[in-house]
């Protein structure tokens, strides 16, 4: 009597759930590396192109607080702060994330400061 067993191992591997989780993977570092600061701004739209030479970032919200390279400061400290941040930079550059309900005369106090000094200032804008 010959019986035949009926449990066969497939030689056959499936990728489906190795294929399930480097999409679920991908979609998380997608959604944590998309972030370029910590901040929440509405920022203005423009046309045109964007850089990436950032040495410092000074922020201004709605609620007129200031921040340089995300740390929160007192209006009348951002020169000492932009001065320490750049001191030995060879093309010192200001990134300015102006929300867009923030009065220009708040902008221009900032660009005024790095005109002082010859930095750079670069308007952060959304693309359009």
């Amino acid at each position: 009597m010959k019986l035949k067993g009926r449990n066969k191992v497939s030689p056959e591997f499936s990728m489906s759930s190795m294929t399930d989780i480097v999409f679920l993977l991908l979609i998380f570092f997608m959604l944590t590396a998309n972030s370029p600061n910590a901040l929440d701004l509405l920022l203005p739209r423009a046309k045109g192109k964007s850089t990436n030479t950032q040495n410092v970032s000074v922020t201004i919200n709605k609620d007129l607080e200031f921040f340089v390279n995300n740390q929160q400061i007192n209006k009348q400290y951002i020169e000492i702060e932009l001065k320490k941040a750049l001191e030995g930079q060879e093309k010192p550059t200001i990134i300015l994330r102006a929300e867009e309900s923030v009065a220009i005369r708040e902008a221009v106090n900032v660009m005024d400061i790095a005109n002082r000094n010859n930095y750079k200032v670069i308007l952060a804008v959304r693309p359009n």
